[in-house]
């Protein structure tokens, strides 16, 4: 034996080196001392797939706006991974019922809110343990793993907090490294919340995953976040309300994990809480999509968040380490796969039996409407391979969105239609249903979002099956077919049209549009059609060429005319047809306004109306010489009262009166209505004076009675009004509280009559109904030479209620 001793001592560190690396080895540092940037948290990833490459597949997915990597790693035992995509083919064809899968699908996705960052951090190690002392786990599951989803925002607050904290750090919860600045780190680079952006695939991160999570469609998927510092972790089973398509085997599933996490917190004395909070409702998010495609989705909260930094004192004295913090989540990410490895038979007989035909009330949804918009949609059922046909000249009986009762509408080969017959049948049945049932009337987010609202589509679902033909676009032809026309005519009733519009500007061509309807040609145009006339444009060079390109990537059909005298209406040459130029455009940023709510401007100028901003912080809007900007939008906010004192509102007052344009937006509304010169008012609330007993715990009952968790109501629209120009009589508005205010004394181009107080679908509290009945949603007010436009709800909440967005484009070019 003593002989050996010299040889071992002698081959030990060639042994140890031949090891993997586990994260604190490879960064250098312990984890849970320092916060890991992105490039090195891919770095890492890179190295494992390096040196476990017979167990490990690491695939780029995608970049952020930023230019970041987006990452997936595979990883299971060495015999899966060579069978690997054998494995996901069987797993997928038992959604029809024909593969006889062994393997359990496991999804873990961390860092979907940026400032949340401590999910990263925990992932290496996890991804270590599975691969070295868990690697049985694997034996019968493919477990993949997105290391960060929002690599911009996480980027965002590391980077932040690298700058601000102090060295050691400093748990004392008022030093500065706790207290994150306007823009946070949560959000992703268009200060999008990316966890609710599953469904809506409005965001470039959001898309790119989407396309890898179908091709697998996991038995399990878990979102890791952080919640408050005070709060104990959270871990399934959700709390109500769950949504009506959750099976019972994905109700007490979540019941089965969450025992098993709480047998490891209980051994090592750490607290949780269970069924509180986080439902599963609201279909766009991490836990909830998931789980209507057939899985077991879930969110993992941590207590920690932006404020805690790498320690901090908690309300009862305690330390809240990054390190605590890590262990959590890497001891929900191990056991979610240990109980996902012990059930693989009944995971795959149970994901089988959730794709089987369901007896859903509307098993059909038809949909009328602006080609564009049915367009749109499309798209949209296309990313989430939902299958969709067109109808038959045929007429049905059910449900009627635009009548909020039994109904018919009539099908044709420009109808859309969608069936719950299909492999997304439950997806399709959550998106389109007219109305959600809630088992609970407290949740975490808005409990409606109908898609034919959310689109402006006029709908009917059906009890029964509709026969449909293969969908196909419109076969029109664009661009210039008369290249000498006098000028160019076509309709304004979409954001397509707005687009258009935006890119002739850009190219600073002169748009007329119409301010009342006319005729020309035997065609009858209604307010707000575009009128392009080659008079106007003989300065531009390549014209002709322009506008072509525009109306073939814009689709816009283009009716030539060889006059501006017109059958009825107004002549080209009138008052009435006013003239559309570039636009300066600044919106204001900082303190007074809701990052999110600004995020959704940003991203709609730079992602969809692809037009130019200038971003104005409220930290130096006192020096800014408005007079050169034409339009200047206030974004939804808590705190104008402070930021909108007298002298900031004799400066915007001054500026509108000598011609600006100024968009209000929710709270910025709730400012002005307390400033001089701005005729809006709030709806004085009666107060109710009569004395109730209630029962201590009743709070959050009495609350939700004054409360709107995103409701969709029915509203009347005045067309003839340049706010509404390309909407009918009638729109869906999304509301997200009960801030009202009264009708102005002209210009209410949106708003709610008395009988309009009840929601088609959604939830809205006695006292909340009472507040909103007779109040204003868009409209117009003239100050001096400019306007005012009022938006009390939001027509571009979380980019996703396409059928809003034209308000927002016609206040930016039809108000003048």
């Amino acid at each position: 034996m003593k002989r050996l001793l010299p040889i071992l001592l002698f081959t030990l560190p060639t042994f140890l080196l031949a090891q993997l690396k586990s994260p604190s080895e490879f960064l250098g540092y312990e984890l849970g001392t320092q916060f890991t940037r992105h490039h090195q948290v891919v770095d890492y990833y890179q190295y494992l797939a390096q040196a476990e490459p017979n167990r490990m597949k690491l695939m780029e997915y995608g970049k952020t706006n930023e230019r970041r990597p987006l990452l997936l790693a595979h990883i299971s035992s060495e015999a899966n991974m060579n069978n690997l995509e054998e494995i996901r083919a069987e797993h997928l064809k038992n959604i029809d019922g024909n593969g006889s899968p062994s393997k359990a699908i496991v999804w873990l996705s961390y860092n979907v809110h940026g400032n949340e960052s401590v999910s990263t951090e925990a992932s290496m190690q996890t991804i270590y343990d599975l691969l070295t002392s868990k690697k049985e786990y694997l034996e019968n599951t493919i477990v993949i793993m997105d290391p960060c989803i929002n690599p911009d925002g996480r980027d965002r607050y590391v980077n932040w907090y690298n700058q601000y904290k102090n060295t050691p750090y400093n748990v004392d919860p008022n030093s500065k490294e706790h207290h994150e600045g306007w823009w946070s780190g949560r959000s992703n680079h268009y200060m999008f919340d990316l966890n609710r952006d599953w469904a809506w695939l409005t965001q470039v991160e959001s898309q790119q995953r989407l396309k890898e999570y179908n091709k697998w469609l996991p038995h399990v998927h878990v979102d890791f976040h952080e919640q408050g510092v005070d709060n104990p972790y959270y871990f399934a089973p959700a709390a109500e309300p769950f949504h009506e398509v959750i099976t019972d085997f994905q109700r007490e599933f979540q019941v089965t994990i969450g025992k098993n996490h709480a047998k490891y917190f209980d051994e090592n004395g750490w607290f949780y809480f269970t069924k509180e909070r986080f439902d599963l409702l609201y279909p766009s998010y991490g836990d909830t999509y998931p789980t209507y495609n057939g899985g077991i989705g879930m969110t993992y909260e941590q207590g920690g968040s932006g404020r805690a930094g790498l320690g901090i004192i908690t309300s009862i004295g305690d330390t809240l380490t990054l390190k605590d913090r890590i262990a959590h989540h890497h001891t929900t990410g191990l056991s979610t796969v240990e109980v996902a490895s012990k059930n693989t038979d009944r995971l795959n007989k149970e994901f089988k039996k959730f794709y089987n035909q369901k007896n859903f009330k509307h098993q059909t949804y038809i949909l009328n409407g602006n080609a564009d918009k049915l367009e749109t949609l499309a798209n949209l059922l296309d990313k989430h391979e939902i299958e969709y046909g067109s109808g038959t000249n045929s007429n049905f009986k059910g449900f009627k969105y635009s009548d909020s009762k039994s109904g018919t509408l009539r099908s044709s080969n420009q109808s859309l239609v969608v069936s719950t017959d299909q492999k997304k049948g439950t997806l399709v049945k959550v998106l389109f249903e007219p109305n959600t049932e809630l088992s609970d009337s407290v949740t975490y987010d808005i409990t409606a979002w109908s898609l034919p609202y959310a689109y402006g589509l006029d709908a009917l679902a059906t009890d029964g099956t509709v026969q449909q033909n293969e969908y196909q676009s419109t076969n029109e032809t664009y661009g210039i077919t008369s290249p000498d026309s006098y000028a160019y005519l076509t309709d304004w009733n979409s954001m397509k049209d707005a687009k258009f519009l935006a890119e002739l500007l850009n190219h600073n061509i002169r748009v007329r549009y119409a301010q009342k309807p006319f005729t020309a040609d035997g065609i009858n145009y209604d307010r707000g059609s575009l009128i392009i006339i080659g008079a106007d444009n003989k300065h531009i060079d390549g014209f002709s060429m322009i506008l072509d390109e525009a109306s073939k990537r814009f689709s816009k059909h283009l009716t030539p005319t060889s006059t501006g005298f017109v059958e009825s209406g107004k002549d080209f040459g009138s008052s009435s047809v006013e003239v559309l130029q570039e636009l300066k455009i600044a919106v204001l940023s900082g303190e007074p306004t809701s990052t999110l709510r600004f995020g959704e401007i940003w991203h709609f100028f730079e992602q969809q109306l692809n037009y130019p901003i200038t971003v104005l912080d409220e930290s130096y809007f006192g020096r800014v010489n408005l007079s050169k900007y034409d339009i200047l939008i206030l974004p939804d906010g808590w705190r104008y009262r402070s930021f909108l004192n007298e002298k900031v509102t004799e400066k915007i007052k001054d500026w509108v009166s000598q011609g600006g344009k100024l968009i209000a937006m929710g709270g910025a509304i709730d400012g002005l209505s307390k400033q001089k010169g701005f005729s809006i008012k709030e709806k004085e609330q009666k107060k109710d004076s009569t004395v109730r007993l209630e029962a201590f715990d009743a709070s959050e009952r009495e609350y939700i009675k004054s409360a709107i968790t995103g409701a969709i109501f029915k509203t009347k629209v005045d067309s003839t009004n340049p706010l509404a120009y390309g909407y009918g009589d009638s729109y869906f508005t999304l509301k997200l509280g009960d801030r009202s205010y009264n009708y102005l004394d002209g210009g209410n181009a949106v708003y709610l009559a008395e009988d309009q107080n009840i929601p088609v679908s959604g939830f809205a509290g006695s006292e909340a109904k009472k507040m909103i009945a007779e109040t204003l949603i868009f409209g117009t007010e003239r100050m001096g030479r400019g306007h005012v436009i009022y938006m009390v709800d939001n027509p571009l909440f979380r980019g996703f209620w396409e059928n809003g967005k034209l308000f927002f484009a016609n206040a930016l070019f039809m108000v003048n």
